[in-house]
C-alpha cells in the first residue's frame, strides 16, 4: 500500500523533479480552504476566485523559500491572509475586525507582523500555543478563524447557544494569547 505523502515530503520530493505535480497536489489539498479564508475576508466570490488564484501563482513561485519552520498549511494561510489584506488595502475597502471584544483595550503584541522573519515566528508561537491547549478549544477558533464561521453558524454546527460560543472563543483566544507569550520562552 503506497503510503500519502504528507505537505513537506511533497514539496522536498517532487519540487525540482516534477514542479507540476507537486503544483497540482499542493493546490487540490488546500484550494478550497484558501478560497474560503478569500471569501471570509473579501464578502465578494468573484475576489476571492481570483484571490485564491493569485495565492497559489504566489505560493508556487516562492516554493523554494520554504524552511519548514512551520507547517506547509501555516505558511500557505499566512500567505493567503497576508495577500486578501494587502489587495483589499491596495483597493482602499479595508473593513478591519478586531479579534478582541469592543470593551478589551487593543494589544500591540498580537498584531498581524509585516515582514516574514516575524511572521514565521509568529506562526511558531502560535502553532506551540495551539498545540498546547484541549482538541475543543482549537476547533472552536479554527472554525472561526480559518474556516471564517461566525457565531450562529459555530453555534449551529456544535449544538450550542452564541452566548456559549463566544464565551469559548474568548476563553481559547486567551489562552492562545497567553501561551504565545510564554512561547518566546520555550521556542
Amino acid at each position: 500500500m503506497k503510503r500519502k505523502l504528507n505537505d513537506e515530503e511533497v514539496i522536498r520530493q517532487y519540487l525540482t523533479t516534477s514542479p507540476n505535480d507537486c503544483f497540482e497536489t499542493l493546490y487540490n489539498r488546500y484550494v478550497k480552504k484558501v478560497y474560503s479564508r478569500c471569501l471570509s475576508l473579501t464578502k465578494d466570490s468573484e475576489k476571492a476566485q481570483d484571490f485564491t488564484h493569485d495565492i497559489f501563482i504566489r505560493m508556487f513561485s516562492r516554493l523554494d523559500r520554504f524552511e519548514e519552520r512551520s507547517s506547509f498549511s501555516t505558511w500557505l494561510y499566512s500567505i493567503s491572509y497576508n495577500y486578501c489584506v494587502d489587495q483589499m488595502r491596495l483597493g482602499g475597502r479595508l473593513q478591519t475586525t478586531a479579534l478582541v471584544e469592543h470593551d478589551e483595550p487593543a494589544d500591540d503584541r498580537y498584531a498581524i507582523p509585516n515582514d516574514t522573519e516575524e511572521l514565521d515566528e509568529a506562526s511558531q508561537r502560535l502553532s506551540w500555543a495551539m498545540k498546547r491547549i484541549s482538541q475543543d478549544e482549537a476547533m472552536i477558533l479554527r472554525l472561526k478563524y480559518q474556516e471564517g464561521l461566525d457565531i450562529q453558524q459555530i453555534a449551529t454546527r456544535l449544538h450550542l447557544n452564541d452566548s456559549a460560543v463566544k464565551m469559548r472563543l474568548k476563553r481559547s483566544r486567551d489562552k492562545v494569547k497567553q501561551l504565545c507569550g510564554q512561547a518566546a520562552y520555550a521556542i
